[in-house]
């Protein structure tokens, strides 16, 4: 109760500090792969039930970017608040910590401000690019902790056209076949649940992160997942075709699906043999199914907080790492700088003001099991229709949402405001030796608008927010090869910059040196503009059109003053 007391003077009366015990809890769930393919974002035809009661109890950001579309640099990001120029990071082999700066993750400020912090799941990317062991000696209070099931990612247990068990993209699979009768995610669950049980008797504030591998590839999960998408509800991306006048640097030629055995077995040629279409159906039947199993373990922990008395006191982010394109522009892989690779689902819950105050324990979220087609609350299971059984959410239901451009790099700001610890200051432009500063905004201003009324005032002026959100990736080589979705650091010579405007996707190739990690403006290999309002798939490239140069000219200008002339003039001061 005191920390909804403490959130709701937060956005009533603009406080900036709280004791301990009036600090809320923090849930900071990550999904692996993740586009926005959710019921509540007007994907009708997903089974999404907790994600959507999530939803209904937050605010549901639709124009979310994250700053490059791959993980390791995504999720450094977020977790430093600083965008992937400034940590150094675009590949999965490099640590920021090494390269660029011994910056103050989101967790260690966490950690450093009274906090206990722990890491569930896939959290920072694992391996190399997080130390090799996730960043624990500054980030956790505990070391973070792996399900015993994720060394057998590749496992043979996934039967394919040919009758044999291999290690298939498209993976579902029966747990009583597969090493320890279990999964990763379903495990990462169980130890979520075992930590918030222990925590409802402590007073101590937790952040706690958890990470979701799904639907990550391989889309390896309980094959009953699939009886929630039949094929005869399976269709093909509406544009799976290389679009035209798509400079070739823009093109991410998949190379992580084809090592998989099931897709090996396709023999298609390198870059541009399209599966076949059976094939692209079945990927995407998988992927929905993933999404919806991700959906089923979020639920059983949401559940879990609700039932251990947490619901009320937890403010709860929710967001994915990057998109996925599932055949769109003939690409399967996130590693682009188009819309569908970048924007991500992001949902903000914080207690007492994106929901209802002091709701008793298990009525925020009761758990919704579309496999059963049941829901439980408080113990007590009820039938259920899918996809929110006969409550009023759903497709239909009012969900507060946002079409702000925000960032996931503004995640960092935000959750400091919102539990009333030290928000830090905007990084200068030289920012390496400075431990603790943000390239990312608090998004309380936004979620004081959505929750309260549309004609709010923030400090005197007229609601207003940033223009633009940036993305980045790099590339090899302006002509397409094996490297070309993923390089090494060392091997990276071209950076694609893009921005996402109110109307717009404009995006410049421009030469890269890895060495002094310097861009040149100047030396522009290729050009890319969008028009959304007409064409929101991105399938063509006007860039080039003789009635859109002054547009350019703008957006050109725009690109280069970067994030920080993308904020309103005098409103961060």
């Amino acid at each position: 109760m005191q920390g909804i007391i403490y959130v709701l003077a937060l956005f009533v009366a603009g406080a900036s500090i709280a004791s301990d015990a009036a600090r809320p809890n923090v849930l900071f769930l990550v999904v692996d792969d993740l586009r926005p393919k959710l019921n509540c974002y007007g994907e009708t035809n997903m089974v999404t039930p907790n994600l959507d009661n999530l939803a209904i109890n937050s605010v549901l950001f639709e124009r979310a970017y994250v700053q490059q579309a791959v993980c390791s640099p995504s999720r450094t990001s977020f977790l430093t608040g600083r965008r992937p120029d400034t940590t150094r990071i675009f590949d999965l082999k490099t640590y920021f910590r090494r390269l660029a700066g011994n910056f103050t993750t989101l967790p260690q400020h966490f950690k450093n401000n009274g906090y206990i912090t722990w890491s569930i799941g896939k959290i920072f990317h694992p391996g190399k690019a997080a130390s090799g062991k996730d960043d624990n000696a500054y980030s956790w209070t505990y070391p973070a902790y792996h399900a015993p099931t994720e060394s057998n990612r590749l496992e043979h247990v996934c039967r394919g056209s040919d009758g044999q068990l291999a290690s298939n993209a498209r993976c579902p699979v029966n747990l009583d076949d597969v090493k320890g009768q279990s999964l990763p995610d379903i495990q990462n669950t169980d130890m979520a649940i075992t930590f918030l049980q222990n925590r409802s008797l402590d007073q101590q504030p937790f952040f706690l992160g958890l990470g979701y591998h799904k639907p990550h590839l391989p889309f390896k999960f309980p094959e009953e997942f699939l009886k929630l998408y039949p094929m005869s509800n399976i269709h093909m991306a509406p544009n799976p075709y290389y679009p035209p006048w798509l400079p070739p640097v823009a093109y991410a030629p998949w190379d992580e699906l084809r090592g998989y055995h099931d897709i090996r077995l396709l023999n298609l040629s390198f870059p541009f043999q399209s599966i076949p279409n059976d094939y692209q159906l079945l990927l995407r039947q998988a992927y929905s199914s993933a999404a919806s199993y991700t959906d089923h373990n979020v639920g059983r922990v949401l559940q879990a907080l609700d039932q251990y008395g947490l619901a009320n006191n937890t403010i709860i982010t929710f967001h994915g790492d990057h998109g996925w394109q599932l055949g769109e522009h003939d690409i399967w892989t996130k590693m682009t700088n188009f819309d569908i690779a970048t924007r991500i689902p992001m949902l903000v819950h914080v207690p007492g003001v994106t929901s209802k105050p002091s709701t008793p324990r298990g009525q925020t979220f009761p758990f919704y099991d579309a496999l059963t087609s049941t829901k439980t609350a408080n113990g007590v299971q009820s039938p259920c229709v899918t996809p929110m059984c006969s409550d009023e959410q759903g497709p239909s239901a009012s969900y507060r949402t946002t079409d702000a451009l925000v960032e996931a790099v503004d995640l960092y700001a935000t959750l400091c405001e919102l539990t009333g610890i030290e928000i830090p200051s905007t990084c200068p432009p030289d920012n390496l030796n400075i431990p603790l500063c943000t390239e990312g905004f608090s998004l309380v201003p936004v979620i004081r608008h959505v929750t309260k009324d549309k004609d709010d005032v923030i400090s005197g002026k007229d609601f207003a927010w940033k223009t633009a959100a940036f993305s980045q990736y790099p590339r090899p080589s302006d002509v397409i090869q094996k490297d070309s979705d993923g390089p090494e650091l060392k091997n990276i010579r071209i950076m694609g910059y893009t921005m996402k405007t109110a109307t717009h996707r404009y995006t410049e190739w421009v030469a890269y040196d890895p060495v002094t990690f310097t861009h040149n403006m100047s030396h522009v290999y290729a050009r890319e503009l969008y028009d959304h309002t007409n064409d929101l798939e991105e399938n063509l490239n006007i860039v080039d059109q003789v009635a859109f140069k002054g547009l350019v000219e703008e957006l050109a200008q725009q690109l280069r003053g970067g994030w920080r002339k993308a904020l309103p003039e005098g409103y961060w001061g």
